[in-house]
C-alpha cells in the first residue's frame, strides 16, 4: 500500500471509531460488497442519475464512454472543478446488464475519483 492509501485506511480508522487498520479494511470491503450486491440486484428496466468526478479534464475518456453509451444517457451535464477535475452527472435509462456494463467500464479505467449510481 502507498502513503495515500494508508493515509486512506486511518481517515477511515478514526471517522467510524475503529480499533485498528485491519478494521478499517474489512469496514472498506464491507461498503464496497454493499454497492456491487445493490448494482447486481438491478433487474430490468433501471432509471437514475449517475455522478462521477474524474480526474483530469484533458483526458477523452469519458467522451469515449458518453458516446458508447449514448442511447442509455438520456441527460448529460458537465461542470469544471479545481485542479483540473470535471463532474458529470448523467441521467441513465437502460437495462440493468448495460448499466452494470457502463459501471464496470468507469471502474476499471481507474481515472474516478467518485462513482456513485442514484436509482429513481
Amino acid at each position: 500500500m502507498n502513503d495515500e492509501n494508508l493515509d486512506s485506511l486511518e481517515r477511515i480508522q478514526k471517522a467510524y471509531g475503529l480499533s485498528g487498520r485491519s478494521e478499517a479494511v474489512r469496514a472498506s470491503i464491507s461498503a464496497a460488497l454493499a454497492d456491487i450486491r445493490e448494482i447486481e440486484a438491478m433487474e430490468g428496466q433501471v432509471e437514475g442519475v449517475l455522478v462521477i468526478v474524474r480526474r483530469n479534464h484533458d483526458d477523452p475518456w469519458m467522451i469515449r464512454l458518453q458516446s458508447k453509451y449514448e442511447t442509455s444517457i438520456k441527460t448529460q451535464l458537465h461542470s469544471h472543478l479545481r485542479d483540473h477535475k470535471c463532474l458529470e452527472v448523467m441521467v441513465i435509462s437502460c437495462d440493468a446488464p448495460e448499466l452494470r456494463g457502463m459501471l464496470q467500464d468507469i471502474n476499471s479505467e481507474g481515472k474516478a475519483d467518485y462513482v456513485k449510481f442514484v436509482r429513481g
